[in-house]
C-alpha cells in the first residue's frame, strides 16, 4: 500500500495541521508554549508496538523532523483501567493519550483540548462523531477499523465450508461443522473479557443496516427485542455458547495464547475488530503458518441479500488539557495520523477521509459488502447511548453483562435467554425513562 503522502494533498495535510495547532494554542489556559518543542508523554494500550520496537522506530523518525521534542512512549497492559485512574491526576496522563473508552463524552473538556470544530475537520477526517460534543471535536481517530468476524480460511475450508454465512442460522452450522472437525469453532477470550465488549457493541447497525442504530437504541425501552442489532449480536453469541460452540472453559481463555491458537488451527473464528488482522497475521508468520489463514467477513446477517459492516475509529488520540506542550503533542499527534504510516503497517482504515481501504479488506469490497460509518448523534445526545448504559448498569461497552449471558447460557448462572433479555430490558427500559424526564 502506498503512503500516507500519497492519498493527502499536502496542502490539505498542512490545513488540517494548521487547524489544530492554532486551535490548541488559542485553548491553551495553562500557559503553555506555542512552539514545537519540549518532553512530551505519549500514552498507549499497543505494549506488542513498545515490544518489537516499533514505536522506538516511529519516535525516531519523528524526532528527526522535530528535533526540538523528545517523545517517551508509555505502553500499559490495562489500558483502561489505570489511565481513567490517572485522569484523577491533572498531570498524570501525559500530554498525547488514547481517549479511554469509559470517558463519558460530556467529560471531555474537563480532560482534554479542543481541537476544532468538528463541521471544518469533516472535510478531511472520518469517525469524527464519537468525540465530537456541542460541534466541537475533542479525538481523532489514530485509525479505524471494520467491524465483524475474523475466521480461519483452513479450518472453514477443511470443515467443507464454501460459501460464507449470511444469518446465524447458517454461521451456526458452520460452527458445528468446524466442531466436528476437533476445533474450538468460536473463541469468546470471556477471561479476558475485553472482546466482549466493544468488539461485539461496535456492529451496532450492520444487522439492521442503520447508521444511527445507537442512538435509536438509547431511546428505545426494550431494544433485547427480535430485530433489533443487540438482539441478534447476544442472541448468536448465547445460542453458540448453549450450543456448545465456544471454548471448553471460559475461564481459562487467554488473549495472546489464542492468536497462536487461531494460528494453528485450533480456533475456528473470533469477532473481532479489523484491527485484529495483522496482529494475526504476524502470529501466523511466527508459527511458519500462511498469514493467508486470516480471513475477515461481516456479521453474519443480511438486510435484502445485502451484508453490511460498519466501521468506525478506533482509540482516539486526545491532547491532555493540562499539558503545557500542547504544540509538540499536537505535532506529535498529527505525525501519527498524517505521515507516519500507521495504519497502513496495522491494517486499519486511515482516519484521513481521501485514504484507500487497506489491502486486508479487500475481501469485503470483492464480495460487495457496504462499509457503513456509525452517523453522529443528534446535538445534545452525544452521550445518550453511553449514559444510558451507566444508569441501566447494563456496560455495553464493558465485559460484565455479556461474561453473565454466558455463564447463563452455559449453565452456570441462574436464568435462560428470554429471562435475562427480560432483565436487560428492565433495566435499560427504567434508564430511557429516567434520563427523558
Amino acid at each position: 500500500m502506498a503512503s500516507r503522502k500519497a492519498f493527502v494533498g499536502l496542502a490539505a495535510v498542512a490545513a488540517a495541521t494548521l487547524l489544530l495547532t492554532s486551535c490548541a494554542a488559542g485553548g491553551d489556559s495553562s500557559g503553555g508554549s506555542d512552539e514545537v518543542k519540549g518532553d512530551i508523554t505519549f500514552l498507549t494500550n499497543r505494549t506488542d508496538l513498545e515490544t518489537d520496537g516499533t514505536w522506538d522506530e516511529y519516535v525516531e523518525e519523528f524526532e528527526k523532523a522535530n528535533p526540538d521534542v523528545t517523545v517517551k512512549v508509555e505502553a500499559i497492559t490495562n489500558y483502561e483501567d489505570d489511565v481513567k485512574t490517572r485522569l484523577s491526576t491533572p498531570n498524570g496522563y501525559g500530554d498525547v493519550l488514547l481517549i479511554p473508552n469509559g470517558v463519558a463524552p460530556d467529560q471531555y473538556a474537563d480532560f482534554f483540548e479542543p481541537l476544532g470544530d468538528a463541521a471544518d475537520l469533516a472535510d478531511t477526517y472520518r469517525f469524527l462523531a464519537p468525540k465530537t460534543v456541542d460541534g466541537t471535536q475533542y479525538g481523532i481517530a489514530l485509525g479505524g477499523n471494520a467491524n465483524g468476524v475474523l475466521y480461519n480460511t483452513q479450518v472453514f475450508a477443511d470443515a467443507g465450508i464454501t460459501d460464507l454465512p449470511t444469518t446465524p442460522e447458517d454461521f451456526l452450522k458452520d460452527l458445528e461443522a468446524v466442531k466436528a472437525n476437533g476445533v474450538t469453532p468460536l473463541y469468546t477470550n470471556y477471561k479476558d473479557g475485553w472482546p466482549l465488549g466493544g468488539q461485539w457493541t461496535n456492529i451496532i447497525g450492520a444487522v439492521t443496516a442503520d447508521p444511527t442504530a445507537q442512538t435509536v437504541m438509547a431511546h428505545d425501552e426494550a431494544p433485547w427485542t427480535e430485530g433489533t442489532d443487540i438482539y441478534a449480536l447476544d442472541s448468536l453469541l448465547f445460542d453458540a455458547v448453549h450450543d456448545g460452540l465456544t471454548e471448553a472453559d471460559p475461564l481459562t481463555t487467554n488473549w495472546e495464547q489464542s492468536k497462536g491458537d487461531f494460528a494453528a488451527g485450533k480456533i475456528g473464528a473470533m469477532v473481532l475488530g479489523s484491527w485484529a488482522i495483522s496482529q494475526f497475521q504476524a502470529a501466523a508468520t511466527d508459527a511458519g503458518v500462511d498469514p493467508g489463514v486470516v480471513g475477515f467477513m461481516p456479521f453474519p446477517t443480511n438486510v435484502d441479500g445485502q451484508q453490511y459492516a460498519t466501521i468506525a475509529g478506533d482509540y482516539f488520540l486526545g491532547v491532555n488539557k493540562n499539558s503545557s506542550k500542547k504544540a509538540a503533542a499536537e505535532a506529535w499527534m498529527n505525525w501519527l495520523i498524517e505521515d507516519s504510516g500507521f495504519t497502513d503497517t496495522q491494517g486499519m482504515i486511515s482516519a484521513v477521509s481521501a485514504a484507500d481501504l487497506p489491502a486486508n479488506l479487500s475481501g469485503l469490497s470483492d464480495s460487495g459488502v457496504e462499509l457503513l460509518e456509525i452517523a453522529a448523534a443528534p446535538a445534545g445526545e452525544e452521550s445518550l447511548f453511553s449514559d444510558t448504559a451507566d444508569t441501566s448498569q447494563v456496560d455495553v461497552w464493558g465485559n460484565i453483562y455479556r461474561q453473565k449471558l454466558i455463564d447463563i447460557a452455559r449453565g452456570q448462572a441462574d436464568g435462560d435467554k428470554k429471562s435475562f433479555f427480560s432483565q436487560l430490558n428492565e433495566q435499560w427500559g427504567a434508564a430511557v425513562d429516567e434520563l427523558a424526564q
